[in-house]
């Protein structure tokens, strides 16, 4: 299933490059982004609430949320950032999702999508994100690094993915700051949240360290919390609960 999220990203990946250099003079009239970094730091433990409709794994979660109305009730339980997927073949997302969500509230959003080249960090930018995912096991080192660079030079935070430590160690060599460590296995979509509690021992001199996936209550974000981990990006147990705002804030209300 990942091939395939790939080769639909790198079906679309020309017309992207293609339109580089206006993208990047789009991105040179645009105000400054929300601080993605900064809304991850206050105390207890921020959570990234996460617009999803869909995945390959889990199919449909909920095809009838409207982003702005969803992105208000994150804001309104506490989210301290938004992730909005964009990919459209896979996730049913897009670039309007995008904008929608971001336009109805204050807070920094996440991109999150397959970056493959730095022409999509500059569309990350110019549809109106604040953070780019670059994910680790995807990229080679000299292109993790280009894609970082690219991010600073684009005025983006690149929340950086790794799934072991092998690729924390990648990330940190590359310069990330802030790093997520995705408890699912992007090859079999098996989840365990050991995989953070393994990885958290090489993430010390990290600015922030969020734990991605497999948050399905309170519970499970208390485990990470304890595990050293600033923020928690929630995807499905979010977009499955009937009231999304009251569930963000069951995440922050931990002991």
């Amino acid at each position: 299933m990942l091939d395939k999220v790939l080769a639909s990203t790198r079906r679309r990946l020309p017309g992207v490059i293609a339109r580089q250099d206006e993208l990047r003079r789009t991105v040179s009239d645009m105000p400054p982004a929300r601080r993605f970094a900064e809304a991850l730091t206050a105390p207890g433990l921020s959570v990234i609430a996460e617009f999803k409709r869909a995945s390959p794994s889990k199919g449909l979660i909920n095809a009838g949320m409207v982003p702005g109305e969803q992105a208000a009730s994150f804001q309104a339980g506490g989210a301290s950032a938004l992730s909005v997927l964009t990919e459209p073949d896979h996730f049913l997302g897009g670039p309007d999702d995008l904008r929608a969500a971001r336009e109805a509230v204050s807070l920094p959003v996440l991109r999150k999508d397959f970056t493959l080249d730095p022409a999509q960090v500059w569309e990350t930018r110019a549809m109106g994100a604040d953070a780019v995912l670059l994910i680790v096991s995807l990229l080679d080192d000299p292109l993790l690094s280009s894609l970082i660079e690219t991010a600073a030079e684009a005025g983006l935070t690149a929340l950086v993915e790794v799934h072991d430590r092998l690729e924390a160690k990648r990330a940190t060599e590359a310069g990330a700051t802030v790093i997520g460590v995705n408890n699912r296995d992007l090859r079999t979509f098996r989840v365990d949240l050991a995989t953070s509690e393994r990885v958290a021992p090489l993430l010390d001199e990290v600015d922030v360290r969020v734990a991605e996936s497999g948050v399905h209550g309170p519970a499970d974000a208390t485990r990470l919390r304890d595990a050293g981990y600033d923020a928690v990006l929630v995807g499905e147990y979010l977009s499955r609960a009937g009231d999304a705002g009251a569930a963000v804030r069951g995440l922050k209300a931990l002991p």
